[in-house]
């Protein structure tokens, strides 16, 4: 399969997923969240949905689980809006870039601060 249609199918299903659990999900255990990415196996078989979220490591875990409970629902949202033959198995997984740069944001800051101390 070509590699731009895996691509497209990967970015519609970041949006459709965006709308449906911003809209649609009403399960509390889920927090504040974002799509940031999803990557689509050649096959159309796997979608791996990068997520980031905001709270504890426990508020994290919840929402995680939240997600793995309504693939169920999420996969039949993401049929009636999506035209393929087969809706790909979802996998959830932590997008740890974001926490990665702002924990490098807050670290040149630090440094910033020290130098201009120091002057």
């Amino acid at each position: 399969m070509a590699r731009v249609r895996v691509g497209r199918v990967g970015e519609q299903i970041k949006k459709e997923l965006s709308q449906i659990v911003q809209s649609e999900l009403k399960d509390p255990r889920i927090g504040f969240l974002t799509v940031t990415g999803v990557e689509v196996t050649n096959d159309l078989s796997l979608a791996r949905v990068y997520l980031s979220v905001m709270g504890t490591e426990e508020e994290k875990a919840a929402t995680l689980k939240a997600l793995s409970t309504g693939t169920g629902y999420i996969r039949s949202e993401l049929g009636k809006r999506i035209r393929l033959r087969k809706i790909p198995d979802l996998q959830f997984k932590f997008d740890a870039s974001i926490d990665y740069g702002s924990r490098i944001d807050n670290l040149l800051h630090q440094l910033n601060q020290e130098g201009n101390q120091n002057v």
